[in-house]
């Protein structure tokens, strides 16, 4: 989470369609049967909801 704070909007945003190209990569595997790792799924859904958390957060006025 850390170093997801330190990034810049446009990088939280590719990095966000990264994952959810992933997550849609995943989740073709497991209707085809090929995913080995099932955990991957999860781990990609909460990585997803804490960059949309940073992307949703107010920035602070100075």
């Amino acid at each position: 989470m850390k170093d997801l704070i330190k990034k810049t909007p446009k990088e939280l945003m590719t990095l966000l369609k990264e994952k959810q190209t992933a997550l849609r990569a995943f989740r073709f595997s497991v209707a085809g049967s090929n995913a080995r790792n099932v955990k991957e799924g999860s781990v990609l859904k909460k990585d997803i909801a804490r960059i949309m958390t940073l992307l949703n957060k107010p920035t602070e006025a100075k």
